[in-house]
C-alpha cells in the first residue's frame, strides 16, 4: 500500500471492538458431520484441524488492544522533525564518531506479556497481529520508504546482543527485500556500532519488534546487557518493543528499577473454572471425529479442568489425542475413559507439573471421599498362602530354627516395639 509518511496511520485498518472483535479474531475450521463415516485415515489426518480452533479470551481481547495502541504510536513518530534528528545521530555511530548513539526519539514504548507456557498467549499475539497489519508492508511515496508494521523475532537461548541485532536485520531483509544483514557481516561491525545501525533500520522501516521467549535472558550471563540494548534501541529508533515470556522472567525484570521501569506490561495465568473454560470445552467436543456421540457432561468438565490447570494447549491436546486413541483402539467414543487414557499415555512427562486436584464440590471429590470413608470403615483384607504358611513350619521344625524369623523373612508378621 502507496502513502505519504506523514499520514501513516492512516494505513492501519480501524481498531475493532466488543462482538466484532470477538468474531473477527475466531478461528472455526469447517467441520463437516459425515466425517465420522470415513475410513480411520481420513478421520486422524482431520483430526488435527482440532489444533486450528480458536476462541479469544479476554487476554486476547487485552492483548490486541495493547499491541495496536503501541503500533499506532510508533508509527506516528515516521517522518516528524525529530525522526531525522535521530537519524543523524544513528548514523554518528554507525561510522563510529561516537560511541553509542544519543536518544533523542524515544520514550516508554517497551512493554512486556508474561504468562505461563500453554495458556494461548503467543496465538493471542498472533492472531492479533494478522489482525492489526492486514498490509504486510506499508510504501511511503514522500519520501519513498518501506515500512513493516511489524517485526517477530525470539531472543537467543545464550541472550547474544549480536545475535538478536542480526536476526532483526535478516527479518527486515525478508520482508522488504533489502540487504543490511549481509552488508552488517561483510563490514564485521562492533556491537556499538551495530546497534546504531539496527537503529537506523528500524526508525526507518519498522513500527513495532516483538521479541518472544524473552525468559531466555534469566538464566544467561548476557542477560542484562540484551534488556539493556533492548532499552537503547527504544531510545535511538522510536520503534515500540513488546517482550513475551514466561514468569520467570518477570522476576528477573524486578531485579533493578531501570529493568522494572522497562517491563510493564500484561500478567496472566491459565484460565479459571469459569463459563469460558466450559463453553472452550464444549466448542472442541463439538469436532467430533469418533462414531458414538458422548454427553459433555459435568464430571467431565471438572475432570478436564483438574487434569490440565485450566492450560488452553493441554485441554486441546487431550481431547485431539482422547480422539486418536478411540479411533486407532476401535472403542470410538469421546468418553471419560478414552480422556484418561489420554492423559495416563500422552502426558506422561507433564505429570509432575500437573498435581490432580479436584475441585471443590466436584463429583471427583466426592466420589474420592466416599472411598475414603469406605476404606476407613472397612479394614484391609490381607489374603494369607496358607501353603506357604505349611512350609515354614516344617522348615522350622527340620531345622529348628525359629518359626518368627522365617515369617519375618517372608513379611508374614510385623515386628512392633512395645
Amino acid at each position: 500500500m502507496s502513502i505519504e509518511l506523514s499520514v501513516l496511520p492512516s494505513a492501519m485498518p480501524k481498531m475493532l471492538s466488543g462482538e466484532n472483535l470477538v468474531k473477527a479474531m475466531s478461528v472455526l475450521p469447517d467441520y463437516d458431520p459425515s466425517i465420522v463415516y470415513a475410513d480411520n485415515t481420513k478421520r486422524l489426518l482431520t483430526l488435527s484441524e482440532l489444533y486450528k480452533v480458536y476462541i479469544p479470551a479476554p487476554m486476547s481481547i487485552e492483548i490486541y488492544e495493547k499491541l495496536y495502541i503501541a503500533l499506532m504510536r510508533a508509527l506516528q513518530k515516521k517522518g516528524t522533525k525529530l525522526s531525522v534528528i535521530q537519524q543523524n545521530e544513528n548514523h554518528k555511530a554507525i561510522v563510529g564518531q561516537v560511541t553509542e548513539s544519543r536518544g533523542i526519539i524515544g520514550g516508554a514504548d517497551s512493554f512486556t506479556i508474561i504468562g505461563e507456557s500453554g495458556i494461548g498467549k503467543s496465538s493471542a499475539i498472533e492472531r492479533s497481529i494478522s489482525m492489526i497489519t492486514s498490509n504486510k508492508v506499508i510504501i511511503s511515496v514522500k519520501p519513498f520508504c518501506k515500512v513493516i508494521p511489524c517485526v517477530t523475532v525470539q531472543c537467543p537461548f545464550d541472550s547474544s546482543v549480536k545475535g538478536l541485532l542480526l536476526e532483526i536485520l535478516r527479518k527486515v531483509d525478508e520482508s522488504i527485500g533489502t540487504r543490511y544483514y549481509e552488508s552488517a557481516l561483510r563490514a564485521r561491525s562492533t556491537t556499538d556500532m551495530l546497534i546504531g545501525s539496527v537503529s537506523q533500520v528500524c526508525l526507518n522501516h519498522v513500527g513495532m519488534l516483538i521479541v518472544d521467549e524473552i525468559q531466555n535472558v534469566v538464566n544467561s550471563r548476557n542477560g542484562r546487557s540484551l534488556v539493556g540494548m533492548l532499552t537503547q534501541l527504544i531510545n535511538t529508533s522510536g520503534i515500540s518493543i513488546c517482550m513475551v515470556g514466561t514468569p520467570e522472567s518477570a522476576v528477573f525484570f524486578e531485579q533493578a528499577m531501570q529493568l522494572a521501569r522497562r517491563s510493564l506490561g500484561l500478567t496472566y495465568g491459565a484460565l479459571p473454572f469459569d463459563d469460558f473454560f466450559c463453553e472452550m470445552c464444549r466448542l472442541l467436543f463439538s469436532y467430533r471425529y469418533v462414531r458414538h456421540t458422548a454427553e459433555l457432561t459435568e464430571t467431565m468438565l471438572s475432570w478436564l479442568y483438574e487434569h490440565t490447570k485450566g492450560i488452553v494447549a493441554l485441554l486441546v491436546t487431550l481431547v485431539h489425542d482422547a480422539q486418536e486413541i478411540a479411533i486407532l483402539s476401535g472403542s470410538e467414543s469421546l468418553d471419560l475413559q478414552s480422556l484418561e487414557e489420554a492423559y495416563r499415555q500422552r502426558l506422561t512427562m507433564l505429570h509432575g507439573y500437573l498435581a490432580v486436584e479436584p475441585l471443590p464440590g466436584s463429583s471427583t471429590v466426592r466420589s474420592s471421599k466416599s472411598r475414603k470413608k469406605k476404606a476407613e470403615k472397612e479394614p484391609e483384607k490381607v489374603e494369607i498362602d496358607e501353603a506357604l504358611i505349611v512350609s515354614l513350619a516344617q522348615k522350622a521344625k527340620s531345622e529348628g530354627t525359629s518359626m518368627a524369623n522365617l515369617l519375618l523373612q517372608h513379611n508374614l508378621l510385623e515386628e512392633v516395639a512395645i
